[in-house]
């Protein structure tokens, strides 16, 4: 019998983490079925000499769950080789939800996650109620990557409690509907259960999320179902305040671990911010306390700095202060005629004096865009690369001897898409690498999906194949893609991705090990209604399959959309 499709003469990096080899690899029904020197034909054929073949990369942590329904392809994930995505982290999810309270679900998700409600209400479908009727409409629809989704805490809890969720303690009653719906979530497929206890995120009123309101009980209680089935992962967003905050939501996240006996994910990160910051590193003693008593727990890391990015097209750290308002309110080329004027010019360094110094406080996701804090210029770099290796606002200003604004407004007259970067969390490279490198992370946190016009994570793994393989050798290719594969594919329990073997479904990037990196982001106006976003593709990946099928060549979507909805283990197994 013809093979679906061969691809002959590269080189497998396997996702085992064991040394490279040469070998074809054939494809047929969707599955790997040969390895090795391959004489079987086939309905087509690519020639992957001098390439790459791995696994398809999996990233389990993005909020793709409004995109999926006006976006076939998956950007901004596909073009950096993922083939699997995980969804509706952090308890934020458009599922369970009653017909009056979209408009809301959705104005909480821009509020957090920075997906505009406009684009949502135009671009969404919204014919579902429950969490199976949600999961079962992204089964339906086109879709180039595989998709998983949890159950979100504060989705949930305004399901059950209606407005009583952002201000009250569950009731048994609550509870018991909140239970069902965990476990009906879980026979369905989905992957876990997720919540949030971060003091970032708050509702458009700035009140707390819905999940942040519960009490620890009931968190222990919506665990406990996912233990009395022995399925899903639970995974929160962590507390990220400072000193003790953080060292009690520890405590209390181990006694989860232990008693549920499934698996746990949080956010781990390194930053300088707050009064009282802990050192990533007793994030990780924690973990691995907590493993060695019996527990299972995981950081999700990222491979770089979580940055806030700014640009005339998008938002500039100025936007919020009067005249700039003004300014930033016309077209673009009005815009940029203003920004020429020596009097506007004066008016608009003269108005950022007034700008509130930072201090202690802790600044996370996209509050560096809408919480007008006096830029820091030494920590905003101007983007010329993708090497990691800019120079700062602050000495572009000392060597034209201008102010720092002054020389903003310039880079983006001389240059309209010019970038400018402030990370926010993760600024050390070294912390990123120290990370990384514990056993017991997920190279898995690229939040693609959210953030839309303020970060991009999108491109976590081949920054992690250009800047951490190639330029630091800090990593073989080998360690790097059983990072981002198999290792992803095991904590979430995916029995057949992952690696390249007979048997398992053949999802595959075919790239150039040599010159893999991503590309320069840019703004677009390529949302529902035109509403705009950050978009950031790739180089040198020559192939992604999904299933058994070409879904992009060269970064272009081939028209197939084989990608398949990922479901827990319960549901998988039924």
């Amino acid at each position: 019998m013809a093979l679906d499709l061969l691809i002959r003469n590269g080189t497998i990096v396997d996702g085992s983490g064991m040394a490279r080899f040469r070998a074809d690899v054939g494809v047929l029904g969707g599955r790997i079925v040969e390895i090795g020197r391959i004489r079987t034909p086939a309905a087509r054929t690519i020639d992957a000499d001098g390439l790459i073949v791995a696994p398809g990369f999996i990233d389990g942590h993005t909020h793709m769950d409004a995109q999926i329904a006006w976006d076939p392809i998956g950007s901004c994930s596909c073009w950096h080789g993922v083939t699997s995505v995980l969804m509706g982290n952090c308890g934020f999810a458009l599922a369970p939800c009653k017909e009056e309270e979209r408009e809301w679900f959705a104005r909480c998700l821009e509020a957090v996650e920075d997906i505009p409600t406009e684009a949502m209400l135009a671009g969404i479908d919204w014919n579902w109620e429950t969490f199976p009727e949600y999961l079962a409409n992204v089964e339906r629809l086109p879709k180039a990557m595989n998709y998983g989704s949890y159950i979100g805490h504060s989705a949930l809890r305004m399901y059950a409690m209606g407005s009583r969720a952002l201000e009250e303690t569950a009731n048994e009653d609550d509870l018991k509907r909140m239970g069902a719906a965990v476990r009906e979530a879980l026979e369905a497929g989905a992957v876990g259960f997720s919540t949030s206890r971060a003091n970032t995120h708050i509702t458009p009123d700035g009140r707390p999320v819905a999940s942040r309101i519960a009490e620890w009980e009931e968190i222990d209680y919506l665990a406990a179902q996912m233990a009395d089935l022995n399925a899903g992962v639970f995974q929160i967003g962590p507390d990220v305040s400072s000193g003790g905050a953080q060292r009690v939501f520890l405590d209390r996240l181990r006694q989860v671990a232990l008693e549920s006996r499934r698996p746990v994910m949080f956010g781990t990160i390194s930053t300088r911010q707050g009064a009282e910051p802990n050192h990533w590193q007793y994030q990780l003693d924690h973990m691995a306390e907590t493993v060695a008593m019996g527990g299972r727990m995981f950081g999700q890391t990222t491979t770089r700095s979580i940055n806030a990015l700014f640009s005339l097209k998008s938002y500039l750290p100025f936007d919020y202060l009067p005249g700039w308002r003004d300014v930033r309110a016309l077209p673009l080329d009005e815009q940029k005629q203003r920004l020429r004027d020596p009097e506007v010019r004066r008016e608009l360094v003269a108005a950022e004096a007034g700008m509130k110094p930072r201090g202690d406080e802790f600044q996370g996701g996209g509050a560096a865009t809408t919480n007008p804090l006096k830029p820091d210029y030494e920590n905003i770099f101007v983007m010329q690369g993708v090497d990691w290796n800019d120079p700062t606002v602050a000495e572009l200003s000392a060597a034209g001897n201008y102010h720092p604004v002054e020389t903003m407004i310039d880079l983006v007259l001389e240059n309209e898409d010019q970038i400018f970067i402030q990370p926010l969390v993760n600024e050390m490279p070294d912390d990123v690498l120290g990370m990384l490198k514990h056993p017991l992370t997920l190279a898995t946190f690229s939040d693609s999906g959210a953030h839309v016009c303020q970060e991009m994570g999108s491109s976590l793994q081949t920054h992690m194949l250009s800047y951490w393989v190639r330029q630091r050798q800090e990593f073989t290719l080998e360690q790097a893609v059983r990072m981002l594969t198999f290792d992803n594919a095991s904590a979430w329990e995916m029995r057949d991705r992952g690696l390249i073997r007979t048997g398992y479904i053949a999802d595959l990037v075919i790239f150039d090990e040599a010159n893999v990196r991503p590309c320069l982001p840019t703004v677009e106006e390529d949302l529902p209604g035109g509403a705009r976003r950050l978009v950031q593709k790739a180089e040198g990946i020559h192939a992604t399959i999904v299933n058994g099928q070409v879904a992009f060549e060269d970064g272009n979507s081939t028209g197939n959309f084989p990608g398949q909805v990922i479901k827990g283990a319960l549901a998988a197994s039924a």
